[in-house]
């Protein structure tokens, strides 16, 4: 096993229809209005910038991001990630009742030096600061869709 792969996957219930999730999930440059721990992200151009993300550990993990899809039909958003984290995630939207299911999966290879001297001992809790994220995300982007 290689302890600098992680595969993440969540999934969020949100009381939107997709439509509006989309329009929001879409403008990456504004999740640091309603998402604690994307700390920053800064266009480029209209498919790539970087993005700097921190939760619980005093860390900070920059990443370059780069639009692999956006598929407002299938309400399909994928990037590829460069940086400290190597891989891709992808927002994958369907409608359940009046809401939203939304599930976010990512798979990524640690690539900082200390994340990866850290690989074994750190793992369970990469996992866990990882969890913390994605549910103060969830709630940051329940709240914000309650907002608009």
């Amino acid at each position: 096993m290689d302890w600098s792969r992680y595969r993440f996957r969540s999934v969020w219930q949100l009381a939107a229809p997709p439509d509006e999730v989309f329009a929001v999930l879409e403008r990456a440059e504004e999740y640091p209005r309603w998402w604690p721990q994307v700390r920053e992200v800064v266009p480029v151009d209209d498919v790539s910038g970087t993005a700097r993300f921190r939760s619980l550990l005093p860390y900070d993990l920059l990443v370059t991001v780069r639009a692999q899809r956006r598929d407002p039909a299938a309400h399909v958003l994928e990037i590829a990630l460069g940086g400290d984290l190597e891989g891709w995630a992808r927002w994958t939207l369907t409608a359940r009742g009046r809401g939203t299911r939304a599930v976010y999966e990512q798979e990524v290879e640690v690539t900082s030096p200390l994340m990866r001297r850290l690989a074994v001992p750190g793992r369970p809790v990469f996992r866990a600061n990882h969890a913390l994220m994605m549910r103060a995300g969830r709630r940051g982007l329940a709240a914000h869709l309650r907002a608009v």
